[in-house]
């Protein structure tokens, strides 16, 4: 068991680290119940018991399902950008880009139930769902800027933006079982060569 910073200070957890916690918490007990089940197991009742919060305070946080998982898929993306910041891939910029979408699709792909449950959720007409949804996208931006560099000259926020709806596209062909997660990598590498290039 760890130890709280009130245990070994004897002063109270700063709120906004408890909020954080929390926060890790609820998008923890929603992939967890996406993982089990897809997006119909997620249900909000349910994810605050998982997380052991109040109900009316997951609501506070998130107003939906879809706003939960969009979140869960915006903490994945951070990680990969973390993650690559630590590795980056080297190469041209397609072949850079390609690299990274390829880590990024074999990650999706691991989690198929949780991975489906996400593009429901990136599916979601809900407006409250839309801060998420631009939240994802600029972390995409930021991750293929990265990855691409230079970009030999391109404009990056539309290599990003064409790049992001080839990768939906693939995502809601590989949900429906029309490819596989090799496939799905492929695509978007051909993508990045095709842009890049």
């Amino acid at each position: 068991m760890t130890e709280t910073a009130t245990e070994t200070t004897g002063a109270p957890k700063p709120r906004a680290a408890e909020t954080a916690a929390r926060r890790r918490r609820l998008l923890d007990a929603a992939a967890a119940l996406a993982t089990e089940g897809g997006y119909d197991a997620v249900q909000m009742r349910d994810v605050a018991a998982r997380a052991g919060v109040a109900l009316g305070t997951l609501y506070r946080q998130f107003s939906s399902k879809d706003q939960l998982l969009l979140a869960c898929l915006a903490a994945q993306a951070a990680t990969l950008q973390e993650q690559l910041a630590k590795h980056p891939p080297a190469g041209t910029p397609s072949s850079r880009l390609a690299d990274v979408l390829r880590q990024a699709s074999g990650a999706i792909a691991r989690d198929r139930r949780l991975s489906e449950a996400m593009v429901t959720a990136l599916s979601s007409p809900d407006p409250a769902a839309a801060p998420a949804k631009q939240e994802i996208y600029d972390l995409l931006v930021a991750i293929i800027a990265e990855a691409a560099g230079d970009g030999a000259g391109r404009d990056l926020d539309a290599v990003a933006r064409v790049v992001g709806y080839v990768w939906f596209s693939a995502l809601e062909f590989w949900v429906a079982g029309l490819i596989d997660g090799d496939e799905m990598a492929s695509e978007l590498a051909e993508a990045a060569r095709l842009l890049l290039d």
